[in-house]
């Protein structure tokens, strides 16, 4: 193909994952799929590899080719036209039980086209306290129900509402999934003569030129997750360490040394490692590269069984997901840093600041922005979803209209990015007043660690989170990184999201234009 009708081709099938997410979106009964944008869709070779991605989330994209794989390793030959394929299994190609995936094949003329997937965040799939991202879970069956790559069916939809405290909300999430799916197998099957391997094949290409333009050679990097739990022996830091070797045009990602896995949620299946991965290469190499199976080729992950990067089972993983791979990123990014240091900032908030809220017939989550870090020539944005997330916030009036609470505080946490040259970006103070008892969970992170600078700038600061009784500034209580604790009417929950880290040394002009920064 001539590179016009090759980038049209892309473009095309790109556009149809986008408007599977749009269906999803507009479809969706929850907030956290339609205000917050938590979900994400992509379309599959016959054979299972990714061809395009709408650009949604990072997490769900980049491990949701083991989901297919998953689906394919099941069902084989035996899949019909119509049928979808429904998995959250963490250690099915899943990453955490929240995260719903169903597969669906394209069929034309009796011949396997491909496969349209879409993966959606459900907000409350059982467990052991609303939202399913239990911080007391030391085993996967206390975060929820378990689905292993099965025919999605009436059956299976009842058992999955029948296990969580929103039924309604499920049953209209899973219809707009359904319908998604629908949408984008109808699309697919116009490109059944299209040349699909020339996508993926280009992908490769791209993906090797860019890794054969960089210095052969190893960097190590290394950062913490802060805790694994809420208990005083899970209170303890755990170590990601990555090599990372690039030889010629191919990369190796070893995360051998990296900590084992723990007793807490705070553990990663492979997936979402290699997810990690590769966004943060596509960021650093060169963010055009096509995001397809192609460009993965060349790249090497080598991640230890039993760590917290490639958890087995019955390990707890709801953390995993959210705050791991965040981890991940930052490693990768730091190992990053040696090998093209004019491509790569300093470390974002290095976490999602996951809080979780149910009352009487309502479950709420939320992923909370913070600063973004300082880059080479330019400043952190604050306020902003970073690393392995890419959601919206949930709108006040939606909020307050959906939920039995209030927002009581939504500003910029001025001061919070660190300090350089081109200075992290503020992150965020929220507060949320409870209109009723409810059973809240914070699952976050850099409470102690702050995400570090770069080339001489400031590390950003740690985030906070306060319990306020009544609201009573007087009465504030510290709560810790990870927590399941029981909140009352008036009483008001604080976040305060961390900061960036710096890039660059500052001087005297640059301190000027680092004042001028945080005043916008």
């Amino acid at each position: 193909m001539s590179p016009a009708e090759l980038q049209i081709l892309i473009s095309r099938l790109t556009g149809v994952a986008e408007e599977m997410g749009a269906v999803l979106r507009r479809a969706s009964f929850s907030p956290n799929i339609k205000e917050r944008a938590d979900c994400s869709a992509a379309l599959f070779t016959p054979d299972g590899e990714l061809l395009v991605q709408a650009e949604h989330i990072p997490v769900h994209l980049g491990s949701m080719p083991a989901s297919v794989q998953a689906a394919l390793e099941v069902f084989g030959d035996t899949i019909r036209p119509g049928d979808q394929v429904a998995v959250n299994d963490p250690f099915a190609g899943g990453t955490h039980l929240n995260d719903l995936t169903l597969v669906a094949p394209c069929f034309v003329d009796g011949r396997l086209i491909g496969w349209a997937a879409n993966r959606a965040h459900h907000a409350d799939v059982g467990g052991m306290a609303p939202g399913s991202i239990p911080a007391a879970a030391v085993e996967v069956y206390q975060e929820g129900l378990r689905i292993p790559p099965v025919l999605m069916s009436d059956a299976v939809e009842a058992i999955l509402c029948a296990n969580s405290r929103t039924p309604e909300e499920r049953r209209g999430d899973l219809d707009a999934q359904r319908g998604a799916n629908v949408v984008g197998v109808e699309r697919l099957a116009t490109f059944a003569g299209a040349p699909l391997d020339e996508i993926t094949g280009y992908g490769e290409r791209r993906m090797r030129a860019a890794l054969a333009a960089l210095e052969d050679g190893s960097w190590t990097f290394e950062d913490q997750m802060d805790s694994c739990g809420p208990e005083p022996d899970q209170q303890r830091p755990a170590r990601i360490v990555l090599t990372l070797t690039i030889a010629g045009d191919e990369a190796t990602f070893d995360f051998t040394g990296t900590d084992d896995q723990r007793s807490g949620n705070v553990n990663a299946v492979e997936a979402v490692t290699q997810s990690a991965v590769s966004f943060a290469l596509r960021s650093a190499a060169d963010p055009s590269i096509p995001a397809n199976g192609g460009a993965m080729r060349p790249v090497r992950v080598i991640a230890p069984a039993g760590s917290i990067v490639a958890a087995r089972p019955p390990a707890a993983v709801g953390a995993g997901n959210v705050e791991v791979s965040q981890r991940v990123a930052d490693v990768c990014f730091g190992a990053l840093a040696g090998a093209c240091p004019e491509r790569v900032g300093a470390a974002s908030q290095g976490t999602m600041n996951n809080t979780l809220i149910g009352g009487a017939g309502w479950v709420y989550y939320e992923t909370v922005a913070g600063g973004q870090g300082g880059r080479p020539g330019r400043a952190g944005m604050s306020g902003v979803q970073t690393g392995m997330t890419n959601t919206q916030n949930t709108p006040a009036e939606a909020l307050e209209r959906s939920f039995g609470m209030r927002v009581r505080r939504y500003r910029l946490r001025e001061g919070s990015g660190g300090a350089g040259r081109w200075p992290g970006g503020d992150g965020v103070e929220r507060e949320l007043e409870m209109l009723e008892t409810v059973t809240v969970s914070l699952i976050t992170e850099r409470r102690a660690s702050r995400p570090w600078g770069l080339e001489g700038g400031g590390p950003g600061a740690t985030g906070e989170n306060w319990l306020l009784p009544a609201g009573d500034e007087s009465r504030a209580e510290r709560l810790p990184d990870k927590c399941t604790i029981t909140v009352h009417a008036g009483d008001v929950i604080r976040l305060l999201t961390p900061g960036g880290g710096g890039y660059g040394a500052a001087g005297a002009g640059d301190r000027d234009r680092e004042a001028g920064h945080k005043r916008r």
